[in-house]
């Protein structure tokens, strides 16, 4: 398994660090970056995703987060709201972002007979390959191999770690806490919002606050430079995977396909369900959910919920 990305220096550090995970756990991956650079419009699973994601998540939240704006609650140019909805409001979305990650991992798509890819909840293919009839290509990475790359690539100090300043995310989260922590949700955010506001401008020491957000330094923004001495991965048609850096699947993993096939069991008519669908995993109840580009009357959408 490796990492996809659109060319650019931005992406090199994800580069260098899955590279390093990967080659410190499995040393055939040697002299290959591990990292596949996309061009053109070959980076298609990515965009599908993103484009399920800005068709299903997206305008709920936009229409929210407009809404504060049309009512004149929040002003981008306005130092002090900008901080405030910093705090208040990426929090709560990335919050959101991570259940619709779940639910989307969590979920059976619907059945494809034309994939060849495995049929399932793909958490459960993710952690059990084996059990859907396919490879398992994972790496385990260990604790210390994390605490290794972080050291070398991660700089805790970095501004961007901070949703914003010290001194101000402390006297807001002590204003929050004044509040009695009410729980923000997509019906009370701009109230809290409101009100954080009202006690932050009424605070006498909220001018230097103001002034030392001005007076701030970016940190270092330089382009971090990729491994050097590695090769891209080798170019096969119509393959984009690293297995065997690039090349694809090798006769040891045909084999060890053709095993699972003749351990494959006959299924009875007891395991075929009444769309005629072989269940190929664990008896998990999910809703109905699709991998497609496409819209479909059987997909379960979204939308964009709060």
């Amino acid at each position: 398994m490796i990492t996809q990305s659109d060319p650019g220096t931005e992406n090199f550090g994800i580069a260098n660090t899955q590279t390093m995970f990967r080659q410190m756990h499995d040393p055939t991956l040697s002299g290959f970056v591990q990292q596949r650079w996309m061009r053109s419009k070959k980076n298609i699973i990515p965009e599908i995703a993103w484009s399920q994601l800005r068709h299903r998540f997206t305008p709920g939240f936009k229409a929210l987060l407009d809404d504060g704006v049309k009512e004149g609650l929040y002003d981008p140019y306005n130092t002090l709201q900008k901080m405030l909805f910093r705090w208040l409001f990426i929090p709560w979305l990335q919050q959101e972002l991570d259940s619709y990650v779940y639910r989307v991992n969590n979920t059976r798509k619907r059945h494809d007979k034309n994939k060849v890819l495995p049929h399932g909840i793909p958490e459960l293919i993710h952690r059990c390959a084996a059990d859907y009839g396919a490879l398992d290509f994972k790496v385990t990475i260990t604790p210390d191999a994390i605490d290794h790359v972080r050291q070398l690539y991660i700089n805790p100090n970095h501004p961007v770690f901070d949703l914003v300043p010290a001194s101000l995310g402390n006297f807001i989260e002590f204003c929050y806490d004044n509040l009695g922590c009410p729980p923000i949700h997509h019906s009370s955010i701009w109230m809290i919002y409101g009100r954080l506001l009202d006690l932050l401008q009424q605070c006498q020491g909220m001018p230097a606050i103001l002034v030392e957000l001005d007076n701030c330094v970016a940190g270092n923004n330089e382009d971090l430079p990729l491994i050097e001495g590695l090769e891209d991965l080798h170019e096969k048609e119509g393959y984009f995977g690293g297995v065997a850096n690039g090349l694809g699947l090798q006769q040891e993993h045909l084999r060890e396909l053709d095993r699972f096939l003749d351990e494959e069991p006959d299924h009875d008519e007891e395991d075929i369900d009444e769309d005629n669908n072989i269940d190929a995993g664990p008896s998990v109840w999910v809703e109905c959910f699709t991998s497609d580009e496409g819209d479909s009357a059987e997909e379960v959408e979204v939308d964009g919920e709060l």
